[in-house]
């Protein structure tokens, strides 16, 4: 994706699935999602153990957050990525960001991914 298109997805989106979001304030993620939380976004935490994590209810997967999903801020290593892919197509949900050293060759027909790029970075250089 452009510059120019981030910029926009990120403009229109509000509320982001952080998958591997945990309680350790120390793990790049829970820094990452914090950061969105004080710029406005409504983040969800998937994590398969959590119950909470940055005041907001967490849950064990996609498939079980009753609310829409914007985006989906991806903190899993590759391997684990295109089963997520896969179960975002199966959800209708269209865009991913695979965070810095996450990639996945295999992108389903439908879905928008921005792959190694840390979302933090990005968006402090966009919107500086």
């Amino acid at each position: 994706m452009s510059d120019a298109a981030i910029r926009e997805l990120l403009e229109r989106v509000k509320t982001i699935a952080v998958v591997g979001l945990s309680n350790r304030p120390q793990r790049p993620a829970y820094g990452v999602a914090a950061y969105l939380q004080r710029k406005g976004y409504r983040i969800i935490p998937v994590h398969p153990i959590e119950k909470e994590v940055l005041g907001e209810k967490a849950y064990p997967s996609l498939a079980a957050v009753p609310e829409t999903i914007d985006l989906v801020d991806v903190f899993r290593a590759s391997e684990a990525v295109p089963a997520l892919l896969a179960e975002m197509k199966e959800l209708g949900l269209r865009y991913a960001w695979l965070q810095e050293g996450i990639t996945c060759e295999e992108v389903p027909e439908g879905l928008d991914v921005v792959q190694d790029q840390c979302l933090l970075k990005v968006h402090r250089r966009l919107f500086a």
